[in-house]
C-alpha cells in the first residue's frame, strides 16, 4: 500500500489526449488513464469538434477530468500543445484516443522521475493491440511488443524509434525547453520532439509495460502513410542524416537493426519462459 508521506513526494502527472471521432475507442481510453489511481493526475482532453457521439462519451466523465474542450483545432499538434500549455503538471504525456495505459503505468512513471531528478524523458515498452483490445501476435504466436531503448539522438536519427509513443514521457521544463511540438507536423509530431530532447540529453529507461499502442484500419499509420513518409524526409533532412555518406548511413542502420533484433529475440525468449509477461488492461465501458 502507498504510504501518505510518499505520495505526498511523488509529482504531479499531466496526460492530454487529442481526439477526433474516435467514439468506438474512446472511453477505454479515458478510463485506462482515471483508473491508474496516480494520487496526483491531472486530465485533460482536447476534442476537435467530434460529431460521432465522442463528446457525449466525455460528458460522462467530465466531473472526473481536469479539463475538456470540444471545438475545431488546427490538428493534433496543436490540439496536445495547447493541453500542456493550460496543465500545471510536472512531468507530461499524451495518450491518443485509441491508444491505452496499462495498470500502474503512472506509478512507475511517477517514481521513475522522483528517484531520477536527472533525467528529462522516460521511455517504456507497449504491447500491440488490436480494436477488441487483443494483443496483436507474430508469426510464431507471440504479442508484438516492446520494452524500449535508452533513446540517443543518434540512434533515433539513423534507425528510428524502438519504443512507441504512449510509453514516452517527459519532464514540463525540458518539453518547453526543447521548443515543444512543431505544428506543422501531421504524423511525425513525436519523433521530431523526441529528436530535439535527445539533443539535450538521452532518454531513461522503465523496463517495463506502460502502454498499448492500438492497430486498427482508421488509425493515422493506416491511412496517411504518405505523409509520415513526407514528414521524415523533412525530419532527416532537417536533423542532418543527408550529411553523413550513404556508406556510414548503411552500416550504422545495419548496426541498429542488429542489436534490435538482439533485443526482440532477448524479449521473445522472456516471455517463453514466463519470465516476462504482458499485463493487458480490463477496460470495461460504464453503464
Amino acid at each position: 500500500m502507498r504510504s501518505h508521506s510518499s505520495s505526498l513526494t511523488l509529482p504531479q502527472v499531466t496526460i492530454v489526449t487529442p481526439s477526433y471521432n474516435q467514439a468506438k475507442f474512446i472511453e477505454r481510453t479515458i478510463r485506462s488513464v482515471l483508473e491508474q489511481d496516480y494520487p496526483k493526475l491531472e486530465y485533460i482532453i482536447m476534442d476537435g469538434g467530434s460529431t460521432d457521439g465522442s463528446v457525449e462519451v466525455i460528458r460522462r466523465y467530465a466531473g472526473r477530468l481536469s479539463y475538456w474542450e470540444s471545438h475545431p483545432d488546427d490538428g493534433q499538434a496543436d490540439a496536445v500543445y495547447r493541453g500542456f500549455e493550460r496543465s500545471t503538471g510536472e512531468i507530461l504525456g499524451y495518450l491518443n484516443s485509441d491508444d491505452l495505459l496499462l495498470p500502474g503505468a503512472l506509478e512507475r512513471v511517477g517514481r521513475y522521475f522522483q528517484t531520477h531528478p536527472e533525467e528529462e524523458w522516460v521511455v517504456g515498452g507497449a504491447v500491440t493491440i488490436d480494436p477488441e483490445d487483443r494483443p496483436v501476435l507474430n508469426r510464431i504466436g507471440l504479442p508484438r511488443c516492446n520494452l524500449g531503448v535508452r533513446a540517443t539522438f543518434h540512434q533515433l536519427l539513423f534507425h528510428g524509434c524502438h519504443f512507441n509513443q504512449p510509453a514516452s514521457f517527459w519532464r514540463r521544463e525540458a518539453f518547453f525547453a526543447a521548443g515543444g511540438f512543431d505544428r506543422s507536423l501531421q504524423f511525425c509530431l513525436d519523433r521530431d520532439l523526441y529528436l530535439r530532447l535527445s539533443r539535450r540529453c538521452p532518454s531513461g529507461q522503465i523496463k517495463a509495460f506502460l502502454a498499448c499502442f492500438r492497430a486498427h484500419p482508421a488509425s493515422k499509420t493506416s491511412t496517411i502513410p504518405q505523409v509520415r513518409n513526407a514528414e521524415r524526409e523533412i525530419l532527416w533532412a532537417k536533423y542532418g542524416l543527408y550529411e553523413r555518406s550513404k556508406a556510414y548511413r548503411v552500416v550504422s542502420a545495419f548496426w541498429h537493426a542488429q542489436r534490435n533484433l538482439l533485443r526482440w529475440r532477448i524479449i521473445q525468449a522472456r516471455l517463453l519462459l514466463g519470465l516476462l509477461k504482458y499485463p493487458l488492461p480490463n477496460i470495461q465501458h460504464e453503464s
